[in-house]
C-alpha cells in the first residue's frame, strides 16, 4: 500500500488489520507494503487503526488512541488539575488546525467516574476526540486524489454525556385519560408552522375550520369530553386564522392574527358561549399583507407586537380609546424576509426574530435598531428562543443535509453556535419551549408525537438531555398551561395540550416530577411570574425596563388568578334611595342615613368573623349555576361536593349573623324588658335574600 498523505508524512504509523491471523506491524509512509498472510493480502478492503506519534506531546494525561475515537483521561483532584485536562483539548485542537484536520471541540466532554473506597482522586475522561477522518475532509484539506486514501474508514461521532446530579433526572411525561381530553374538535387543517392552540387557567382556544372566513373556539377549560358540533365560534375574520395569543394580565382577553391582513382583540365572556362571536373589541389596521405571528409583552400592560408577511413587525399600543386602530407606535423594518419567529428576553427590552433569510437578529424594539445579527451556514434557523437571563439564544432548524437540528448561541455573538447537534431526518418543524423556572427546555416535533426535554446549565456543555416523551399520535400544534394553572399536589411542572387532528382531538400531556411526599414541594416551585403587569403601556414606551412580578404557587399563599375587571367585588355601602341618585347625579351622597352606616358596619363585622380562607362562588371564572353539566361520575361527584361546600358556607354565614344580631338587640334592649329569643335576620347586604328562621 502507498501512502501519500500530507498529514501523516514524518511520523510512525501503527497498522493492525482487523481480520483473523493477522499481527500487527510498522509501517513508514511512503513505502510500498505487501505483507500476504493466510487470509490474503493487506491490500483488500480492511480496517485501519491509526496511531501518529506526536499527538500527545506536552499533554499532562493518558491518551489512548482507538479507531472509532480517541480517549484522554487524567487524576483530577482540584479545579486547577480540570483546567489542565481542559488546556489538553486546546493543544490537540492547535495540532489538528496545524496538520489541516478538522476538530470539532464543541463535542468534547467529560465524565466524572467518583470518588474511590479509600478517598483517592476522581478521573475525568473527555470524550470522544474523533481522529479517524472521512476520505472527504482529508481530500478538501490537501486537495489529494481520493483514491489514495480509499481505506480510510469514516468513524461516526459518538455521544457520551457526563453524569450529573439534578431534580428534573426522573421527570416523565403522562397523558390524560380519555374523559380528560377534549373530543370532537374540528382542528384546523392549515399547514402554516404555528401552535394553532393558546391556554390559560380559564380557557382553551383552538384554530379550526370554518367556511367563508377564519374561526377559533374558546372551550372552557373544566370543559372535558365530546365537543357539541354546533359549539359557538369567534369568527369576525375574512381570512383564516394563522395565530391566536391569550393576555397573559387577562384570561378573558385573547388576541388572532389572520391572513385578511388585520389582528383583532376579543372579550371572552365569563360564562358559556351561546353564541357566535364576531365583533371584536379593537381591530389594528396596518399591514399591507397577511399577518402570520402576534405576541404580547411579557411585562407590560397592553403592548402587543405583529409580524406580517409585508417583512415588518408593528408595535400596538392597545392603551388607547379607538376601536379601531391603524397607526402603530413603532414600526420595524429591518428584516428582507419573512418573520418565522420572536422572543422576548425576561424584561422585554430585547426582541430575537428569526427570519426566512437564515438570520438570527437581536433587536431593541423600542430604538429599532439591531444589536446582533448572525447566520451560520451549516444551520437554517426556523425558531428562536431566549432561554430566560442566560444570555443565551435556543434555536431550532434544518442542517445543510436537511437533518432536524438545535442549536445554542450565545446572545452577545452570534457568528458561531455554541452548540451544534443533528436529532433525527424527519421533516416536522420543531417548536422550542423554555421554563425559566426549572430551566427545562422542551422541544416539541410537529407531525410525530415526541417531546424532547433538556435542562439548561450556565456552564459547558450547557445542554443536558433529560429524557423523552413518546406517543404514536402525531400533533400538529401544541399549547401551553402558564404555571399558575398546575396541579402542584401532583408535582406537575408543566402541561401541553397536543393537537392531534387525525382523531379530533385534543389531548393534555403533564409533565411529573415523582416525589413520594404529597406536601408542596418548593424546591420544584420557586417563584413564578405573576398574572399583574409591572408597567405600563406608556412607561415601557418611555424606556423603563422592570422584571416580571412574581408570586409564590404554594396553596393559600397569594391569588395568582387573573380576573376579569367586571368581576371586582362591589362597594361595601351601596346606596338604594333613587332620590339620592337622581339628585347627586349618581354620586355617593356626603351624608349617609344612620341605618345604611349601621349595615356598612354589620357587613364589615361579618367578614372579620368569617374564615380568611373561603373561597366565593366564582370556580375557574364561572358561577357555580353557569358550569356546564357534569358528563361523568367522577364530576357529578364534585360537583356535589362543591354544592355540600357552599352550604357549608351559608350556615356558617347564618350563625355569625345571628349572633350579631343577638348581640345587638341586647345592647339596644332596656334592662327590664327580657330578650326574646326569634329575632329577624336580613341577609339583603350580602346578596342573599331575606331570610325568617
Amino acid at each position: 500500500m502507498e501512502w501519500d498523505l500530507g498529514v501523516l508524512v514524518n511520523r510512525k504509523l501503527n497498522m493492525s488489520q482487523q481480520c483473523p491471523g493477522s499481527r500487527e506491524g510498522h509501517l513508514c509512509p511512503g513505502v510500498h507494503q505487501a505483507q500476504h498472510h493466510s487470509r490474503g493480502s493487506i491490500l483488500g478492503p480492511v480496517l485501519l487503526n491509526i496511531s501518529i506519534n506526536n499527538l500527545d506531546a506536552g499533554l499532562k494525561g493518558i491518551l489512548s488512541t482507538f479507531a472509532n475515537d480517541t480517549k484522554l483521561a487524567g487524576s483530577v483532584g482540584s479545579l486547577d488539575n480540570r483546567e489542565a485536562l481542559w488546556r489538553n483539548s486546546d493543544k490537540i485542537e492547535d495540532w489538528a488546525t496545524t496538520n489541516s484536520v478538522k476538530f470539532n471541540k464543541g463535542k468534547f466532554w467529560i465524565l466524572h467516574l467518583g470518588w474511590g473506597k479509600h478517598g483517592c482522586n476522581s478521573h475525568c475522561i473527555k470524550d470522544p476526540l474523533h481522529l479517524i477522518f472521512s476520505v472527504e475532509e482529508i481530500y478538501s484539506a490537501k486537495n489529494m486524489d481520493k483514491s489514495e486514501i480509499t481505506y480510510v474508514k469514516h468513524a461516526k461521532m459518538s455521544w457520551h454525556p457526563q453524569y450529573r446530579s439534578s431534580k428534573f433526572r426522573h421527570v416523565y411525561g403522562k397523558a390524560a385519560s380519555k374523559d380528560k381530553c377534549y373530543d370532537c374538535v374540528p382542528i384546523t387543517r392549515n399547514v402554516h408552522d404555528n401552535h394553532f392552540c393558546a391556554v390559560n387557567p380559564s380557557f382553551i382556544a383552538v384554530v379550526t375550520e370554518c367556511a367563508g372566513g377564519g374561526a377559533f373556539l374558546v372551550i372552557p377549560i373544566k370543559q372535558t369530553g365530546k365537543l357539541d358540533p354546533h359549539y359557538p365560534k369567534v369568527c369576525g375574520h375574512r381570512g383564516n386564522v394563522l395565530d391566536i395569543k391569550w393576555n397573559p394580565f387577562n384570561d378573558f382577553v385573547i388576541a388572532s392574527c389572520s391572513e385578511d391582513a388585520t389582528v383583532k382583540i376579543w372579550d371572552i365572556p365569563n360564562q358559556l358561549l351561546n353564541r357566535n362571536i364576531t365583533t371584536p373589541k379593537k381591530e389594528l389596521l396596518g399591514h399591507a399583507r397577511r399577518v402570520g405571528l402576534i405576541e404580547w409583552h411579557p411585562t407590560a400592560e397592553n403592548i402587543l407586537f405583529s409580524s406580517g408577511y409585508d417583512y415588518k413587525i408593528m408595535i400596538w399600543n392597545l392603551d388607547v380609546e379607538d376601536t379601531i386602530i391603524s397607526k402603530p407606535v413603532k414600526i420595524l423594518d429591518c428584516h428582507r424576509d419573512v418573520v418565522l419567529s420572536m422572543s422576548f428576553n425576561t424584561d422585554g427590552s430585547l426582541l430575537a426574530t428569526a427570519c426566512r433569510d437564515r438570520k438570527i437578529r437581536v433587536i431593541d424594539p423600542r430604538a429599532g435598531t439591531v444589536l446582533q445579527e448572525g447566520s451560520y451556514k451549516s444551520h437554517k434557523v426556523n425558531k428562536v428562543l431566549f432561554l430566560g437571563n442566560m444570555k443565551k439564544l435556543f434555536s431550532t432548524g434544518t442542517s445543510c443535509w436537511n437533518n432536524r437540528q438545535i442549536a445554542l448561541w450565545d446572545q452577545n455573538d452570534l457568528s458561531v453556535p455554541l452548540l451544534e447537534e443533528d436529532l433525527d431526518g424527519s421533516s416536522g418543524l420543531l417548536f422550542p419551549v423554555y421554563d425559566s423556572d426549572t430551566h427545562m427546555l422542551y422541544v416539541v416535533g410537529k407531525g410525530d408525537g415526541n417531546i424532547r426535554y433538556y435542562e439548561i446549565s450556565p456552564e459547558k456543555p450547557y445542554l443536558n438531555y433529560l429524557m423523552e416523551y413518546r406517543s404514536h399520535s402525531p400533533q400538529k400544534g401544541i399549547g401551553m398551561m402558564p404555571k399558575r394553572g398546575l396541579d402542584v399536589a401532583a408535582c406537575e411542572i408543566f402541561r401541553f395540550y397536543k393537537l392531534i387532528p387525525t382523531k379530533s382531538l385534543i389531548e393534555p400531556v403533564s409533565m411529573i416530577v415523582p416525589r413520594r411526599s404529597e406536601s408542596y414541594q418548593e424546591d420544584i416551585y420557586p417563584l413564578t411570574a405573576a398574572a399583574q403587569p409591572a408597567l405600563t403601556a406608556q412607561e415601557w414606551l418611555n424606556g423603563i425596563n422592570k422584571g416580571p412580578l412574581l408570586v409564590s404557587l404554594r396553596p393559600g399563599s397569594e391569588d395568582v388568578n387573573s380576573l376579569p375587571q367586571f368581576l371586582e367585588p362591589e362597594p361595601l355601602v351601596k346606596t338604594t334611595d333613587l332620590s339620592q341618585q337622581q339628585e347627586g347625579g349618581g354620586r355617593m351622597p356626603e351624608k349617609q342615613k344612620p341605618r345604611e352606616i349601621e349595615d356598612g358596619r354589620r357587613r364589615l363585622k361579618v367578614e372579620e368573623k368569617l374564615p380568611t380562607n373561603e373561597q366565593t362562588c366564582l370556580s375557574n371564572g364561572f358561577g357555580i349555576f353557569e358550569c356546564p353539566p357534569p358528563k361523568t361520575e367522577n364530576e357529578l361527584l364534585q360537583m356535589y361536593y362543591r354544592q355540600q361546600e357552599e352550604i357549608r358556607r351559608l350556615r356558617c354565614t347564618l350563625g355569625v349573623l345571628e349572633e350579631l344580631r343577638a348581640e345587638e338587640n341586647m345592647e339596644m334592649m332596656p334592662p327590664h324588658l327580657p330578650c326574646s329569643g326569634k329575632q329577624q335576620i336580613t341577609l339583603v347586604d350580602l346578596g342573599l335574600g331575606s331570610i325568617h328562621p
